[in-house]
């Protein structure tokens, strides 16, 4: 998360308080949550506005949320979580990452054929692509979400797969495992689909033509590419 200028001067201004004593720590350490805090919200907010413009691609906005920090009363995306019986998978078409695949699927608790459709419709598996809008890898990261998410080299498979299926994790227990809004957040952005008002992916598919065009498609190709990974 980039802080913003306004704030910046303010923060470091509170670090150094820190050194004039230890009865004032208590007070410092508030002082500089909430700037930190109003700090990720005047970005949240600008991003809000750049997307309701039509200002941001949607390369960028399918990981917009990511790069710019979570609204107020959310959670942070970069928590792990652990592994639940959403990951529980059958069998599935093998391909060359199935050892990072399989990683990131215990290790942050997304199916297995879920994954694989995702980076099959993101970039054909082919890990040196690159978007018209600059996302990279497997699973189409943008250099400012790989920051965010420790990626050094997003042509890596095993960071790229890593980071996109930690974002992912966290888009499917935003929308209480509900997978379709999750897909839609992965590729238009999580504030389009709040703003439907659903909270199923019954509900979702009622209203899907609410959604980009793109998005609309996203979810199908998902979905018919799932079927091709799974036995």
């Amino acid at each position: 998360m980039q802080i913003d200028p306004r704030v910046s001067k303010a923060i470091i201004d509170t670090q150094l308080l820190s050194n004039i004593g230890s009865t004032a720590q208590t007070d410092t350490t508030d002082a500089f949550s909430g700037l930190l805090e109003q700090a990720g919200q005047l970005e949240t907010d600008d991003a809000a506005a750049r997307v309701n413009s039509g200002d941001v691609t949607r390369d960028e906005n399918g990981l917009l949320w990511l790069q710019l920090g979570p609204s107020r009363g959310t959670t942070s995306p970069l928590a792990v979580y652990p592994a639940s019986s959403t990951a529980t998978d059958g069998p599935t078409k093998p391909t060359a990452y199935d050892d990072f695949i399989n990683e990131a699927s215990n290790k942050y608790g997304v199916p297995v054929s879920l994954i694989k459709a995702v980076i099959d419709t993101e970039s054909s598996f082919n890990p040196l692509v690159t978007s018209s809008a600059g996302a990279k890898g497997l699973m189409q990261l943008m250099d400012a979400t790989a920051q965010g998410l420790g990626v050094s080299d997003a042509y890596d498979p095993a960071q790229n797969i890593d980071a996109g299926v930690r974002y992912l994790s966290y888009q499917i227990k935003r929308f209480n495992g509900q997978e379709n809004m999750a897909l839609a957040a992965y590729n238009a952005g999580p504030g389009r689909v709040q703003r439907l008002g659903v909270n199923s992916d019954e509900q979702l598919m009622a209203v899907l033509n609410m959604l980009p065009v793109e998005t609309q498609k996203y979810i199908t190709k998902i979905q018919n590419a799932r079927e091709k990974y799974t036995f």
